[in-house]
């Protein structure tokens, strides 16, 4: 679950660390008294709240130097869809504006931490070139990457904050500060159970200040039962309405942007279903998962949110009945079919525990359902399907 960039300040402050003084704003008409009232100064930085990187160059984030500008930019920009390169092309809705007091900035660096699945630990990740384009660095100029392992026990050390310090041209008194920051940041990664921590850029200012400009926090999903507070952060807005539906009856979707709806029992299977649709030429619409004790209901309201999706033309059914015999989801993907009124063409793969009595039933049903000897039988009857709804040689 994603943090809108306001929030995630909001924690960095209640941990004692720096931040720009700033307002949100939900209405434009709040956005002058917010900039004169709180912030004064005579210039201001405006910047979109959504989930995705990129606003800067989608002209999400401007530094404006009057009143009049101000109120255009957040009237602009409110109610707006804003597109990025990581969310295009349909965007994300703008309902809340950050509004940011601008800071004398002498350098830019990166900071992150992150959780390293190669190295099975938390990475502290740092460079000494931040803001737009980090992503390309490592690419470019891997030497500018600077990285520590965090021992799962031990944790992030003070020397390895010291080399990372080091490397970032930090002495004195801000290297005690930078010391003092990523420490208190892996304890906030810890504790809040987050698989994401960035800060880009963080810079260090006239004053002397190491300052988060912006920040980005990722809370892993399987542990939001144990982080309410963080949990009743969520904007749904800014995910896929279909996710959304999903994860309220307990389903693992998540939309993609091809043509032909998955519903398949077990992440693997499903990595592997879409594998599969891709080689043979096909994209899968979606990731459904919906789990090993699928029921009829379960079913029903799978296929349904599948077919919300417009983009849908053929629905690829691959189920393993193992703890779940293939007869009782035969009997459940008659009822969903029933249920939900399935127009398009449904191709269905049963293997597993009774399923000549599955398939049986399926054929007994007198629905339109395609059944496929095998996994790839399955996908290259779901490519051709939605390709001649597509083209309209099937109705």
């Amino acid at each position: 679950m994603n943090l809108h960039e306001y929030q995630a300040k909001q924690v960095l402050r209640e941990q004692g660390l720096n931040t720009p003084r700033g307002v949100v704003v939900e209405d434009p008409t709040h956005a002058e008294l917010a900039a004169t009232g709180y912030l004064g100064g005579e210039s201001w930085v405006v910047k979109a709240q959504i989930h995705s990187g990129g606003r800067g160059k989608a002209g999400g984030v401007k530094r404006v130097d009057s009143l009049n500008a101000l109120r255009e930019t957040v009237t602009h920009l409110l109610g707006s869809q804003l597109v990025t390169v990581q969310n295009a092309p349909d965007g994300q809705p703008v309902h809340q504006i950050l509004i940011e007091e601008p800071l004398e900035i002498v350098r830019e660096m990166y900071l992150s931490l992150l959780l390293d699945r190669d190295h099975e630990c938390i990475t502290l990740i740092a460079s000494v070139a931040g803001g737009m384009d980090i992503e390309a660095l490592g690419h470019e100029q891997p030497d500018k990457i600077l990285r520590e392992h965090c021992n799962p026990i031990l944790g992030l050390q003070a020397f390895q904050c010291r080399n990372v310090a080091f490397g970032l041209g930090l002495s004195g008194t801000l290297q005690a500060d930078f010391i003092r920051m990523a420490q208190t940041l892996y304890r906030l990664f810890i504790d809040s159970d987050l698989s994401l921590l960035e800060i880009n850029p963080l810079v260090l200012t006239r004053d002397d200040r190491l300052v988060a400009l912006d920040c980005k926090m990722v809370v892993d999903d399987n542990a939001l039962s144990r982080q309410a507070r963080l949990a009743d952060m969520r904007d749904e807005t800014q995910v896929d309405s279909k996710e959304v539906a999903a994860q309220q009856v307990g389903l693992n979707y998540i939309a993609l942007d091809g043509n032909i709806g998955c519903l398949v029992n077990g992440a693997g299977l499903a990595m592997a279903t879409m594998d599969l649709i891709r080689l043979h030429g096909g994209l899968p619409a979606n990731f459904l998962d919906v789990g090993g004790s699928a029921t009829a209901q379960t079913v029903a309201r799978a296929f349904s949110i599948i077919l919300s999706d417009t983009k849908v033309k053929a629905v690829l059914v691959n189920i393993f009945g193992g703890i779940m015999r293939c007869d009782i989801i035969a009997d459940g993907i008659i009822t969903a079919m029933h249920e939900v009124g399935v127009q398009l063409p449904v191709i269905v793969r049963l293997e597993g525990t009774n399923v000549t009595l599955g398939k049986q039933k399926l054929l007994d049903s007198g629905l339109s359902v395609i059944t496929a000897e095998d996994l790839t039988d399955a996908a290259q009857r779901a490519v051709a399907a939605a390709a001649s709804v597509q083209t309209g040689a099937l109705i």
